[in-house]
């Protein structure tokens, strides 16, 4: 059997990796332990990232004609890729996150929604919160002036109670008259 026989299953299958990707970040890997990359790669799964290790070629071959291109000047050394279908700011959050814990873990680029990433725009783009933490800072947010309005509208409602009762025996003492 050929080697490019042998090979083209690897290939299609980094293809359909990033198919559908909205976000893939390229790190090096290099020096880090067995029990790092088994917790990186818990860390990644849990947050429903792909993370793989493929040879430079491999990956090459599967980018050809794709927006990750791309990332082909920084396929050198050993390379993994950390592929978002949902979150694209996620593999660069827990990948520079990770990092700071494991500094031999680095990012090389990234392609993200269509935009090539060097390792200073990663680092930029792994400070941008999650989507979840957005939203809720954006429902907190919201929330703040009705809490507000809430809160000053029974005031009113309280000093009016209050002053109800001290109008009352005035009006009941007309009535009388």
């Amino acid at each position: 059997m050929a080697q490019v026989e042998l090979k083209q299953p690897i290939v299609e299958a980094i293809s359909a990796d990033v198919k559908d990707a909205k976000s893939v970040v390229l790190v090096d890997y290099r020096g880090l332990t067995v029990a790092q990359d088994t917790q990186l790669r818990r860390e990644l799964r849990e947050a429903g990232i792909t993370y793989k290790v493929y040879k430079n070629t491999m990956m090459r071959r599967a980018f050809e004609g794709t927006d990750f291109a791309a990332l082909d000047p920084y396929l050198e050394g050993p390379s993994a890729i950390a592929v978002s279908y949902d979150d694209v700011t996620a593999p660069a959050r827990i990948l520079a996150k990770f990092g700071k814990t494991a500094q031999d873990l680095e990012f090389k680029a990234g392609i993200v929604e269509g935009e090539l990433y060097d390792v200073d725009g990663l680092t930029e783009l792994a400070q941008i919160p999650g989507r979840e933490e957005l939203l809720a800072r954006l429902f907190g947010s919201m929330q703040s002036p009705i809490a507000n309005f809430a809160r000053v509208i029974k005031q009113i409602a309280e000093k009016d109670g209050e002053a109800a009762p001290a109008e009352a025996p005035a009006e009941e003492a007309k009535a009388e008259e």
